[in-house]
């Protein structure tokens, strides 16, 4: 993993509230959640909320698949799992 990118990504992750719907969908497994439901777990609105999709959509971190009139939003967890990888490559190399 390039090293830039795990800098956006963790940096992304370093706000309060897009770590909490980062959370709240790696909770959520593979069945994901919709916007809205994730507006009302997180009682945010959804102004708010969209931004912060959207820079954890920007960086990778997050997906979204629309399913008719819903839009579903997924955790990436190869993406989180790239970032701890990288993070733990050189452990205990010096």
């Amino acid at each position: 993993m390039d090293q830039e990118i795990a800098v956006k990504r963790l940096g992304e992750l370093g706000h309060n509230t897009r770590m909490s719907v980062f959370r709240l969908l790696v909770k959520a497994g593979d069945k994901g959640l919709p916007v809205g439901e994730v507006q009302k777990r997180l009682e945010i609105s959804a102004p708010n909320l969209s931004h912060h999709l959207h820079r954890l959509i920007a960086v990778g971190l997050v997906k979204q698949v629309r399913e008719g009139r819903t839009l579903h939003c997924f955790a990436q967890l190869d993406a989180l799992h790239d970032v701890m990888g990288f993070l733990d490559a050189e452990c205990c190399t010096l």
